[in-house]
C-alpha cells in the first residue's frame, strides 16, 4: 500500500505541474470575427449591444462616465518635428512622443529588471514592429498606419508632474484626430479618442499591442493572456495563444458589453476600464517575434521565436472614452481599481480578477492572504514570513502524524490476521463476487480494532493541496517578485547555486530513514530511501525559491517531531516491529 501511494503521489505531482495551465476551468465567451469595413463594424456593434434598459436605469446612465464628443481640431493641423513629453509620478515616468501620439517608455519606478534597473513595460523589441502603447487601432490599415506615424501637435512639451492634462491634435484636410490623456497619482490613465474621416466617425480602439518589457526568457511569454469581465457574469474569461478553442487570434474581435478587458503577464498588465461597458469591443493582437537568445550577449545567429499578444479597446460607434491601468499585478493595487457600472448598477467589480490561482485558488488565495499578513505584521521579510507560515502549518498537522503512527503500528499488529484472510481467497479470480467478501471480512477486521488503512496517508493528503497552492501561488504573486531571502535574491525564482534542492536531498533521505514503515519490504524501502530524495531533488531543481523554502523548513520540522516520536513508547514499538520484519527477510535470505 506504501509503496503504490508513493508511486501515485510522484505521478500525481509530475502531472500537476505539467498539466497546471489545463486545470483551470473557462466559461464561455461571445466573440465574433473581425469586421474588414468600419462601418461594418459599426454596425455589428449596434445590433450586438443594443439591449432594452430596465425602468430606473436613466439615473444610472446619467451617474456613469460616458464618451463626450470632443471638438475636431482645424484643417492641416501638424508638426514639423519630432519631440518628447514626459510625465512623471511617484509610481512611474511616461515617455510620449508627438509622432503618433503615442509612448516610448513606461518605466514603473517601484520595480526593477533583471539587472536591477527600473522597469520600462515597453517591450522596445516588438513595440518596434507591432506598434507603441497608447497607438491606435482602426480597421482600415491605411488610416491605422497613418494616424500612428504623424506629428501630432502636443498641448505641453518638456516634463510634466501629475496631475496633468496632455493632448494631441492631428488633421490633414482628410483625417482628423484628438488624442486626450489625464494623470493623476495612481496607475490609472484616462484616455479620450476621437478620430473622423471626412467629418465621419471613424471607430479608433486605445492599444498596449506588444508584450511587455519584463518578458526576457521564452519562459516568460507563455505567461501572456487577454482576459476580460462580461458584465453578464463574474468569471474572468482568460485566452491564451496556447489554449484550444480558447486561443488569442490576430485580429480578431470581441464584442462587449463587459467591465475591463485587457493583456497582462506573470506579473503585469495593461487593462482598459471603458466608460461605456456596454458599448465596449477589443481587439486582439497576436504576433510572433525573434529576440536574442541571450540578452547580455545579443547574438543575431542566436534567437528564439516568441508570441507577444496585445490588446485595444474602444466604443465602435462614438468617441472612445476609457481609463488604463498600466501596472503591477498586486492585489491591493488592482482591488482600487473599479470598473464602471452598467445601467441599472450602482457598483462595480475591480480588477482583482486578473490574478488567476488556478486549480487550488480556494486554497492558494487564503493562504497569500495569511503570508501577506504575517510578512506586514510579524516579519518584514517574505521567506521569513514563508518560514513562519510552514511552521504553523507543520504543527497544527502534528495531532495527524501520531494519529498516522498509531493507524500504521494497528495495521502492523493485524498483518497475520489480514494475511490468513488473503490466503483464504487467495484461490479466487479477481473479478470472482467472492473476492467481495474478503474485503468485507479486511473491512470487519479493521472496524473491530479501530484501525484505518488510509490513516497512515492522510498527513500527507492533507499536505499536497498547501504545497501545490504555494506553488501557484509563486506564480502570480507579483510581492514574491525578486523578494530576496538570506542567499537567494528572487524567491519567485529557482534557487541560482541550488543549495534548496540540494537540502531537499538530505532532509528527505534522513526523514525517510527515521521514518518506521511497518508495511513494506525492507530491501523495497531501502531503494525508496534512495530514489524519493533524489526525485524531489530533481524536481526542485527548477522550482521558485519559495516553494523550497516551504519544503525543506516543512521537511525539517517533520524530522525534529519524528525523532522526538521514536523516542516514544509507541515510536519504540513501532522501531522493534520493523527490525523484527528485517531480521525475518535476513533469516529467509540466508
Amino acid at each position: 500500500m506504501e509503496r503504490r501511494l508513493l508511486l501515485v503521489f510522484a505521478i500525481t505531482f509530475i502531472i500537476l505541474i505539467v498539466a497546471q495551465p489545463l486545470l483551470m476551468k473557462f466559461a464561455g465567451k461571445k466573440e465574433t470575427s473581425a469586421p474588414q469595413q468600419t462601418q461594418q463594424a459599426q454596425q455589428q456593434a449596434q445590433q450586438q449591444t443594443q439591449q432594452p434598459v430596465a425602468a430606473g436605469a436613466s439615473a444610472a446612465v446619467a451617474a456613469q462616465p460616458t464618451a463626450t464628443p470632443v471638438p475636431a481640431p482645424a484643417v492641416n493641423r501638424t508638426a514639423t518635428t519630432e519631440e518628447e513629453i514626459v510625465v512623471e509620478n511617484e509610481l512611474y515616468r511616461v515617455t510620449f512622443t508627438n509622432k503618433g501620439g503615442q509612448v516610448k517608455s513606461w518605466v514603473l519606478k517601484k520595480f526593477s529588471d533583471d539587472k536591477g534597473t527600473p522597469l520600462d513595460l515597453v517591450h522596445q523589441i516588438a513595440a518596434q514592429t507591432y506598434g507603441y502603447p497608447l497607438s491606435l487601432y482602426t480597421y482600415d490599415e491605411a488610416v491605422r498606419n497613418k494616424v500612428n506615424s504623424a506629428l501630432y501637435v502636443p498641448s505641453a512639451t518638456g516634463k510634466l508632474g501629475s496631475p496633468a492634462e496632455l493632448v494631441f491634435e492631428y488633421a490633414d484636410g482628410d483625417v482628423s484626430v484628438r488624442k486626450r490623456f489625464r494623470f493623476d497619482h495612481s496607475y490609472v490613465v484616462d484616455a479620450d479618442v476621437s478620430l473622423t474621416r471626412n467629418g465621419q466617425h471613424v471607430a479608433a480602439f486605445v492599444a498596449w499591442p506588444a508584450g511587455f518589457g519584463d518578458q526576457t526568457v521564452a519562459q516568460s511569454y507563455a505567461t501572456s493572456r487577454i482576459d476580460y469581465l462580461p458584465t453578464n457574469t463574474d468569471k474572468v474569461q482568460r485566452l491564451s495563444s496556447d489554449r484550444k478553442g480558447e486561443k488569442v487570434g490576430q485580429g480578431r474581435t470581441i464584442n462587449g458589453p463587459f467591465y475591463w478587458a485587457g493583456v497582462l503577464d506573470q506579473y503585469f498588465a495593461a487593462v482598459f476600464l471603458p466608460d461605456n461597458p456596454q458599448q465596449a469591443a477589443m481587439v486582439q493582437y497576436r504576433n510572433v517575434i525573434e529576440v536574442p537568445a541571450n540578452l547580455n550577449k545579443p547574438d543575431p545567429k542566436n534567437t528564439i521565436k516568441a508570441e507577444v499578444l496585445g490588446a485595444a479597446v474602444g466604443n465602435l460607434s462614438a468617441p472612445t472614452s476609457t481609463r488604463v491601468f498600466v501596472g503591477p499585478k498586486v492585489t491591493d493595487v488592482l482591488e482600487s481599481v473599479q470598473a464602471t457600472p452598467v445601467p441599472g448598477q450602482t457598483s462595480a467589480p475591480d480588477v482583482g480578477g486578473i490574478i488567476d490561482y488556478g486549480f487550488f485558488g480556494i486554497i492558494a488565495k487564503p493562504l497569500f492572504a495569511w503570508l501577506k499578513w504575517t510578512q506586514s505584521h510579524w516579519v518584514s521579510n517574505w521567506g521569513w514570513a514563508i518560514v513562519v507560515l510552514t511552521v504553523i502549518i507543520n504543527l497544527a498537522l502534528l495531532p495527524l502524524r501520531i494519529a498516522s503512527m498509531k493507524s500504521m503500528l494497528k495495521m502492523q499488529r493485524l498483518q497475520p490476521q489480514m494475511k490468513a484472510i488473503q490466503a483464504k481467497y487467495k484461490g479466487y479470480k479477481m473479478n470472482d463476487p467472492r473476492r467481495a467478501e474478503m474485503n468485507q471480512e479486511l473491512a470487519a477486521l479493521y472496524k473491530q480494532h479501530g484501525a484505518n488503512p488510509a490513516g497512515g496517508c492522510l498527513p500527507m493528503i492533507i499536505q499536497m493541496p498547501f504545497l501545490f497552492a504555494f506553488y501557484t501561488m509563486l506564480g502570480v504573486a507579483t510581492e514574491l517578485r525578486h523578494a530576496n531571502w538570506l542567499w537567494i535574491k528572487d524567491l519567485s525564482a529557482p534557487d541560482p547555486y541550488y543549495i534548496l534542492p540540494i537540502l531537499i536531498v538530505v532532509s528527505t533521505y534522513y526523514m525517510q530513514k527515521m521514518t518506521p514503515n511497518t508495511g513494506m519490504d525492507p530491501a523495497q524501502q531501502k531503494i525508496m530511501n534512495i530514489f524519493m530524495p533524489v526525485f524531489l531533488g530533481w524536481i526542485s531543481y527548477t522550482l521558485a525559491a519559495g516553494l523550497g523554502v516551504y519544503w525543506i523548513v516543512g521537511t525539517v520540522i517533520a524530522v525534529i517531531q519524528q525523532m522526538i516520536m521514536n523516542r516514544t513508547e509507541l515510536g519504540r514499538e513501532m522501531r522493534a516491529q520493523v527490525e523484527k520484519r528485517a531480521r525475518k527477510q535476513q533469516g529467509k535470505g540466508v
